[in-house]
């Protein structure tokens, strides 16, 4: 089923029609990637609105089942054609602003203006086998940019240094870009889950890196620990508890099975070796054009898994002032399997 039919099917019988005001969601709906403009989507005809600058591509690049057309004359007019016979449009309410959405009601007086909620988010959470070869694409180029980087780290380096040669790696193997804003933070810095880097040479104990490729509009996302030095008993006691929690909670993952299940394996293990209160974050999270998106891996999540779903599994144990641990994979639930397809070590390195 097309994605567009799939939205159709999808959306509530009171909405005639949505705007879709989100950039990726009128890519994954139409295929071309831009971010100025509008898709609107009637159960009549499905309509991309684009300007003079990406006409041509757009064109070229639009799934056939959508209308390509230039913003002309006043925004009202032209909405109200297009919305000919409808009465009930949606927005997207968890993504337009106050401004934007009043801008819509005053160019559609004769319309009324409802919130369609996640309906596009929704459908994104299953993925497509085309989707999931893009995210082992973006995968397989942190791998190779984190290859590199082991042979780049010095205790000379600083934490920046480290984290724009894993960016550069990863552009120079294929991506457009990062899929998130880099973590690489040493010593105390990595007792912090979401730390900064800094133009600060590494400090020895470990070394946390927390990073991802974004390829063809999809992400990656991977964290490797290791240490700058020698580890002392008390950080592989540590290391080797996040890695058991995480083996654990990759054998748990299961189609049916929910995200409150799995987190709770591996935080049983984290507790039960001494470190309660120290993993303060969720299991994991989906991945796929957002680097977080549906469907979450915590205490708090009851979506069953299912044929599609793509998420992370990144148990963590920090220790305020001491230092942190995590280690990351990625996980997709294919067909017949489900594939841990994170591929790089995750033996302790000591460098």
């Amino acid at each position: 089923m097309k994605r567009i039919e799939k939205l159709l099917k999808a959306l509530p019988e009171q909405i005639d029609a949505l705007l879709v005001t989100n950039y990726k969601n009128q890519k994954y709906l139409t295929g071309f990637d831009f971010e100025d403009g509008l898709v609107v989507v009637t159960r009549n005809g499905s309509y991309l609105l684009t300007d003079p600058r990406y006409i041509e591509a757009a064109k070229k690049e639009t799934d056939p089942q959508f209308q390509v057309m230039l913003f002309s004359g006043k925004l009202s007019c032209q909405l109200a054609s297009l919305l000919s016979g409808c009465k009930t449009v949606g927005y997207e309410d968890a993504s337009i602003t106050v401004e934007r959405k009043n801008s819509y009601e005053r160019a559609l007086p004769g319309f009324t203006l409802v919130p369609a909620g996640r309906i596009i988010e929704k459908l994104r959470e299953i993925k497509e086998p085309c989707e999931i070869e893009k995210i082992v694409a973006a995968q397989r180029i942190a791998e190779k940019a984190f290859d590199h980087i082991l042979g780049f780290i010095t205790p000379d380096r600083t934490e920046t240094e480290v984290a724009l040669e894993l960016e550069f790696t990863m552009r120079r193997l294929g991506a457009k870009s990062t899929s998130f804003n880099t973590i690489a933070v040493s010593g105390k810095k990595s007792a912090l889950p979401h730390g900064v880097p800094e133009a600060r040479k590494l400090e020895r104990g470990f070394f946390t890196l927390d990073f991802g490729a974004l390829y063809d509009g999809y992400c990656s996302d991977m964290t490797r620990t290791v240490v700058i030095g020698k580890a002392d008993s008390e950080m592989k006691k540590v290391y080797e508890t996040v890695y058991a929690a995480q083996t654990a909670a990759l054998e748990a993952y299961d189609f049916g099975k929910t995200g409150a299940q799995i987190d709770a394996v591996a935080r049983e293990i984290i507790y039960k070796a001494g470190y309660e209160g120290c993993f303060g974050h969720g299991l994991g999270h989906g991945v796929g054009m957002d680097i977080h998106e549906a469907p979450g891996v915590s205490s708090a999540s009851a979506t069953p898994f299912e044929t599609g779903h793509v998420v992370t599994c990144e148990p963590g144990i920090y220790l305020e002032g001491k230092y942190g641990v995590r280690i990351e994979d990625m996980v997709v639930f294919g067909e017949n399997s489900v594939e841990d397809i994170t591929r790089s070590p995750k033996n302790l390195i000591e460098l």
